[in-house]
This record gives C-alpha cells, sequence and structure tokens, in this order.
C-alpha cells in the first residue's frame, strides 16, 4: 500500500456539459465573473441534489438578506477576478433573517478560521482569500488560520472567534457564559446562532473537501495579498 500523499481528487469532476442545466447556467455564470470555476462548485456537483441543497445553504448562511448578483463585489484593496465573491455566490436562493450584525469578512473569517482547526487546506485557502479582500488585510487570512488570538483584528472579532472556535472543537461544553462573552461585544442570540451555523456548515464542507482530495485552485492563493496599482491620472485630462 503506498504511503504517499496524493494530490489528485479522488473523485474526478464531472464534465461540465453532462451537468443539470440549472446547475451548469450558474457555474458558467460564476465563470463568467471570476475568471474561473472554483473546484467546490464542480466536485460536488457530481450529485446534483446535495449540490442544490448545499449552495441553498451556504447562501442562505453567506448572503443573507442581501439582493445578491454575481456582479456584486467587496471593497477593492486586491479584488477577486472580476467581481469578489463571484468565487463562491451562485445567485441568491433566497434567505429568511437579516443580516444580524455579521459583516461578510466577519463571516469568513470564521471559515477560514474553524477550517484551519479541520485541516480543510480548500477552505482555508478559498475563503481565506476572499476573507483578505473583505476586509481589506493582505496578511490576516494567514494570521487567524495559524492563531486568531495573535492576528490583528478587534476584540469583537476575537470574542466571536473563541465562540466559534468553541463549537469547532467542543460544542458539548458551550454554556451561558459563553454567550455572555458574545453579548459583551453587542452581538445577540441570533449572531450566535449565525456563528455556531457558520462553523457547523464548513465543518461539513471541510469534511467533504478533505476526504475526496479537493484542491484549492491556484488563483485563490494569490486574491488579495497586493492591492492593485492606483489608476494613472491624465494630466491632459
Amino acid at each position: 500500500m503506498s504511503t504517499t500523499p496524493s494530490n489528485r481528487n479522488r473523485y474526478p469532476a464531472p464534465d461540465l456539459s453532462s451537468l443539470p442545466e440549472d446547475i451548469r447556467l450558474r457555474i458558467l455564470a460564476v465563470q463568467e465573473k471570476a475568471g474561473f470555476i472554483p473546484n467546490v462548485f464542480l466536485g460536488l456537483a457530481r450529485r446534483p441534489a446535495e449540490w442544490r441543497a448545499f449552495f441553498a445553504y451556504h447562501d442562505a448562511l453567506m448572503l443573507v438578506e442581501e439582493s445578491v448578483t454575481l456582479a456584486d463585489s467587496p471593497p477593492s484593496g486586491g479584488e477577486a477576478p472580476s467581481g469578489g465573491n463571484a468565487v463562491h455566490a451562485v445567485p441568491s436562493l433566497g434567505a429568511n433573517r437579516s443580516a444580524g450584525s455579521l459583516t461578510k469578512g466577519d463571516r469568513e473569517m470564521i471559515v477560514t478560521t474553524t477550517s484551519a482547526a479541520n485541516h480543510c487546506l480548500y477552505c482555508v485557502v478559498a475563503h481565506g482569500a476572499i476573507l483578505r479582500i473583505y476586509e481589506k488585510k493582505p496578511l490576516v487570512a494567514d494570521q487567524v488560520a495559524v492563531n486568531y488570538r495573535k492576528a490583528d483584528i478587534t476584540p469583537r472579532q476575537r470574542a466571536m472567534l473563541d465562540f466559534a472556535m468553541k463549537v469547532c472543537t467542543a460544542s458539548h461544553t458551550l454554556e451561558d457564559a459563553d454567550f455572555d462573552a458574545l453579548q459583551a461585544h453587542g452581538f445577540d442570540d441570533e449572531d450566535a446562532w449565525d456563528i455556531a451555523a457558520i462553523t457547523a456548515f464548513f465543518g461539513l464542507s471541510n469534511r467533504m473537501a478533505s476526504f475526496s482530495g479537493m484542491q484549492p485552485n491556484p488563483e485563490f492563493y494569490v486574491m488579495g495579498r497586493v492591492p492593485k496599482p492606483p489608476k494613472a491620472v491624465n494630466p491632459s485630462a
């Protein structure tokens, strides 16, 4: 038996042309805006019903109460190719509550930090890229993935990650004091639900990506690391 680790996906991605039309069209829309197809889209598409369920819950957690289009983009400062969160968004399948107090950057920070705890290469690299863009901090994804307690984040975000990490690693030990610590930083019980649900959902995603050998697209590694140079000003204009 070979002990050499494999970088190949154990489950080859289906051919795009073979997919149900609704899934194929959404993937093509992502490709058009992002400039590439994130591997998770094709990797999960081998089971269309699960793909639809996965991205419906993804959108409910990560794109809450927003009029989401693939043209939406996060603040600039190392933008993703042609449209920011287009690398993970599909046309919104609907949301059932307001966004609460969690920003898009907060949500990606939870994903990156807990995915690192779960040793998920794909999710750390992919969501770390989006985190860098939303927070406009080229170092933050590496910092929270290695040790969020030493990262350049706010006390509020550290409290958020303390709670997320407890959900991730020891959810059975959660108690009122953990909710009180969140409330001290302005989070309510619905925010706590969001933090826990994001952590739990991406725990599933982490395990599916890791067991299947899903690899991050090369594009993710460089996104958001170097700010775009300012546009040249024409002095004669």
